[in-house]
């Protein structure tokens, strides 16, 4: 793989240099990757993002400390099983958590 190569043509596309991408196709190359997301992570952000809400604002919905939440959400520990649940449930259907709340 050219690098240079990819990269110019990258940025042609783009219009503007971009910092980093050369790095980047490198270490893509050399089989190195960035950050892992388990699919819990991604559902607990993704709820979250969809209501609209801090992660603040969304511990206190929930009435979970938000030092939970965000370990949940990087990953640090997985939610419980019933967590779990509401959240698949809130993902389909966001209106029922709201109006539980209310």
């Amino acid at each position: 793989m050219d690098i240079d190569k990819i990269a110019n043509a990258i940025e042609s596309d783009a219009a503007m240099v971009l910092p980093g991408l050369r790095e980047s196709l490198t270490e893509m190359q050399a089989g190195a990757s960035g950050r892992h997301y388990t699919p819990e992570q991604l559902l607990v952000s993704s709820v979250r993002k969809q209501l609209g809400l801090s992660q603040q604002a969304f511990a206190d919905l929930i009435k979970t400390p938000v030092a939970t939440l965000r370990d949940w959400e990087q990953g640090r520990f997985p939610p419980p099983g019933a967590v779990l649940c509401l959240l698949q449930i809130t993902l389909k259907h966001p209106d029922v958590l709201l109006e539980l709340a209310a």
